[in-house]
């Protein structure tokens, strides 16, 4: 109702400092899933599947995809170009989230989550937002999308405390019964340990 409140207010500097004070309270995992469940893309997780089949099969479902991520992520580019100097880099996948008000961008892995898929996408995120960010956007959230996410690297990297980066795994098919009482299983065991550490 924002927009609504915007227009029949007498004191719109009001409403935009309230809706400013509330978007502080909105942080980026709240729209960030783990695990992205992929299986309409109808590919199968072997050993040579490459990153830009996966990319290819993300667009040709775009719609699929998007719902997926869920609300609040808009399209912008599929290989998108940053030219700094005389070197050019390529982000897999940009979208831009209405609700956070921000830039997301997505980095395809295939298998594990390594050291140098999150700097490489601190120098993404850092290039971006030097080239692409407008000073009313929100700092752009930089998401490695791999289908084995290392704990390991997510724990003792930036990733530990960095708030504009996220890594999440993704499946190709929806795990069965006993996959997910596993899944299950692990994350309670991993976090007793973590409740037991902060003790």
């Amino acid at each position: 109702m924002y927009y609504e409140r915007l227009l029949s207010s007498q004191d719109k500097n009001e409403v935009v400092a309230e809706a400013n004070h509330k978007l502080k309270d909105i942080i980026p995992e709240q729209f960030i899933k783990d695990p992205y469940v992929l299986e309409f893309i109808d590919l199968k997780d072997y050993p040579a599947l490459r990153e830009s089949v996966l990319e290819q099969a993300l667009i040709d479902n775009l719609q699929s995809f998007l719902l997926e991520l869920e609300r609040g992520f808009c399209f912008v580019a599929r290989q998108k170009l940053l030219r700094y100097e005389d070197e050019d880099f390529y982000i897999d996948l940009v979208f831009y989230h209405s609700i956070l008000k921000c830039y997301v961008l997505i980095d395809l892995k295939i298998g594990k989550l390594i050291h140098g898929d999150v700097g490489q996408m601190d120098s993404y995120i850092c290039m971006f937002d030097d080239l692409y960010k407008n000073d009313d956007n929100n700092p752009t959230i930089g998401l490695l999308l791999c289908s084995e996410k290392n704990e390991a690297i997510a724990k003792y990297s930036v990733l530990h405390d960095e708030k504009q980066m996220v890594a999440s795994k993704y499946v190709l098919t929806l795990p069965t019964a006993e996959q997910l009482e596993k899944q299950i299983e692990t994350e309670r065991h991993r976090i007793e340990v973590e409740a037991e550490i902060k003790k």
